[in-house]
């Protein structure tokens, strides 16, 4: 089976999506315990919970992050994508 490569495009919102240090940590917190909030995710940073949640936005709409809505709440796990890049992060 052949891997089709990504555009230049796709790569760059993959790469965008990444390209802050808070979404670093998100990604590297979300990896280690899978199914946290918004608010956890605040908490645990000791960051502001409405810049998380926007943090948290772009890592959705950039591919690497999955949220799954229970009610009110909101948990997110890595996606596919967003495990190939905390094995990029963790070798880099």
């Amino acid at each position: 089976m052949i891997k089709k490569l990504k555009t230049a495009k796709q790569l760059e919102r993959h790469f965008k999506g990444v390209a802050n240090h808070w979404r670093i940590e998100i990604l590297r917190l979300v990896d280690q315990n899978e199914g946290m909030g918004v608010d956890e995710i605040a908490t645990t940073l000791h960051a502001n919970m409405k810049t998380i949640s926007e943090h948290t936005r772009k890592l959705a709409h950039a591919g690497l992050v999955d949220k799954q809505y229970r009610g009110r709440d909101v948990k997110h796990k890595l996606s596919p994508y967003g495990k190939v890049f905390i094995r990029f992060i963790k070798s880099f």
